[in-house]
């Protein structure tokens, strides 16, 4: 209590354009009421240690009549037995000092307010972090967990993020925050499309699953951003695995995990019934099929997105790609991102591994 009140006191209330200034007005003077109310309300169980809800001293020219209000710190000693502590919200500056006998208490206590957007939590411990989790989390839209090691770079307790979820259930509403691009759809016209893949994939100007794809005459790699076209494909020719294959790779990267070097073991394993190809040598070699060697509209390859392993390559089988436009974004004036799909297939036409490659290509 002596802590807080002290930092507290260094709380300047007026004109938020003035240097030194930390706290500007309510939203309205009848907010300003409404917060008044409240706080005669809950001082009446738990009684004010630090500001005035009455009189507050301003920064500032020509305030007189404004919904300015004092920080505000009340103090129950008897929480279980204050009841307005936890039923009345005084939505505005206002603060309650409530002592807990341990986590589990505190835990309750939390709680009792039945519904709140966001509750922040201090502690460097992870298991009692976990287990405020665990015993809060249904009541609170957002938990804030402050440590020596985040503290400095935090945003604070009332700083929803516009990624997140931020909003409580029961009292607090049962809802959304209204930030960022959450808040933006609310009031954005949104159609829904309906409709084959190749007509959608047309509408939208990316490659969608089941539309058809075009082989054109030129290599892919040829083809400038602004030639390129969703749905554009390349089919390769097909490259036998061999024995030997999966031996070089293992040895010349160190991998030498027991499905690809060890026979016994691998028939052991109920996934590969027998020594298999390293997934990233069926990369490595889908990439040399695929790519065209000579400089050209590709500046650069710069990541995979959605990698999966679909099905294992045993020696002697056969793999060959697909690669195909799925969207472009174009980046600066003279250059744009291509993400390509890439679908693995062995000899039976069976997926062996499906990724998104994404590159940079002159416009």
């Amino acid at each position: 209590q002596e802590a807080l009140s002290a930092r507290l006191a260094k709380t300047v209330v007026g004109d938020p354009s003035m240097e030194g200034v930390r706290m500007g007005a309510l939203v309205s003077r009848k907010q300003l009421e409404d917060v008044r109310a409240k706080v005669g309300e809950i001082s009446k169980v738990a009684p004010i240690v630090f500001g005035d809800a009455e009189k507050v001293s301003l920064v500032g020219e020509g305030l007189a009549g404004g919904a300015f209000i004092s920080p505000i710190l009340m103090r129950s000693d008897d929480p279980w037995n204050a009841d307005a502590v936890h039923e009345v919200e005084a939505f505005g500056p206002v603060s309650t000092l409530m002592p807990y006998k341990d986590l589990d208490d505190a835990i309750a206590l939390a709680n009792r307010g039945k519904g709140s957007l966001a509750i922040s939590v201090f502690t460097h411990d992870g298991g009692v972090a976990r287990d405020m989790v665990l015993g809060a989390g249904a009541y609170h839209g957002r938990m804030l967990f402050l440590d020596r090691d985040c503290a400095k770079e935090s945003t604070g307790h009332g700083s929803p993020l516009p990624t997140l979820v931020h909003g409580g259930p029961g009292r607090a509403g049962g809802g959304e925050e209204l930030g960022g691009i959450r808040g933006v759809k609310h009031y954005m016209q949104r159609t829904a499309l309906q409709g084959s893949p190749r007509t959608l994939t047309k509408v939208v100007n990316q490659q969608l699953p089941g539309a058809p794809v075009v082989e054109g005459e030129r290599h892919p790699f040829r083809l400038r951003f602004g030639e390129l076209e969703a749905g554009y494909s390349l089919l390769t020719a097909a490259r036998t695995v061999t024995l030997d294959d999966i031996e070089h790779f293992a040895h010349f990267t160190g991998d030498t995990f027991y499905a690809h070097m060890d026979e016994e073991a691998a028939k052991a394993s109920p996934i590969f019934g027998g020594r298999v190809a390293h997934g990233y040598l069926i990369l490595a070699f889908a990439a040399g099929l695929f790519v065209d060697p000579a400089p050209g509209p590709v500046l650069a390859n710069y990541g995979l997105e959605g990698l999966r392993f679909v099905k294992p390559i045993k020696p002697g089988e056969a793999i060959r790609a697909r690669l195909t436009v799925k969207s472009k974004a174009l980046k600066t004036p003279e250059m744009g991102e291509v993400r390509w799909n890439v679908q693995v297939t062995n000899q039976d036409d069976e997926l062996v591994a499906n990724y998104d490659l994404l590159t940079m290509n002159a416009v």
